[in-house]
């Protein structure tokens, strides 16, 4: 039985047509078919010509939007002695050494948007496996997210700083910013993305690597990208 859509999101739909947009047209088009009635989170979602199940084809890594996502993410930061006071000044919302490593692991507590360690903690950290890895907030050196630097950490990722990674299928979902942002800030949000991704092409990714670029936000339509966007990014 084939779901019933409302109007609103038929409406929506319609205002799409069936071809692939410049990015430039496709945000406007995306604002103009908004009728959600909260500040909506615009979404990228890239298909990729690479198998997940190797790991030298896996695409993962870290960029900072230039304008932000809109909303400030609440920092959490398990590390010891000094770093527990400088952790504090540099503005995380939640510090904490094995007591909060306790939290975690009891209580599957997990009320924070991005978690850094300090490398000496990662020992205790590593237990937090199944509570922070199916939620993606599992500490990695390689996102900036196991450091010794702390307030650097923090700073990144209370200005924007985003993590990207392949899923099963081959497809990236990222957030590039709110439905109320300029069309210019979004724009400029998404090429800085997409071209963080294509310089992130595993050497062992053969043939075509963005095979698809999709532009949606929470409850609109999803936009298909002309694919030359790609191309573009690869020359930035």
């Amino acid at each position: 039985m084939s779901r019933k859509v409302s109007k609103n999101v038929a409406k929506a739909r319609a205002l799409v047509e069936n071809r692939p947009y410049a990015l430039q047209e496709a945000v406007p088009l995306l604002q103009k078919a908004k009728f959600a009635k909260f500040d909506e989170t615009v979404d990228l979602t890239l298909r990729l010509g690479v198998d997940p199940r190797h790991a030298d084809q896996m695409v993962r890594g870290t960029v900072v939007l230039p304008h932000g996502l809109g909303k400030t993410k609440k920092v959490a930061v398990i590390t010891s002695g000094d770093k527990l006071r400088e952790a504090e000044a540099a503005g995380a919302d939640i510090v904490g050494g094995e007591d909060l490593v306790e939290k975690i692991q009891k209580e599957s507590w997990t009320d924070f948007d991005a978690l850094i360690a300090t490398p000496d903690m990662m020992r205790s950290v590593g237990r937090l496996g199944k509570v922070l890895g199916p939620r993606g907030l599992m500490p990695n050196p390689k996102t900036g997210t196991v450091t010794a630097d702390v307030a650097s950490a923090i700073k990144e990722i209370k200005a924007g700083k985003i993590e990207f990674r392949t899923d099963k299928t081959a497809l990236i979902h990222v957030p590039v910013g709110k439905i109320s942002f300029t069309p210019d800030k979004l724009v400029e949000n998404a090429m800085t993305v997409i071209t963080s991704i294509v310089r992130a092409k595993p050497s062992a990714a053969k043939g075509k690597y963005i095979k698809g670029i999709t532009l949606s936000s929470t409850m609109g339509p999803g936009i298909a990208l002309d694919n030359s966007l790609a191309d573009t990014a690869a020359k930035a």
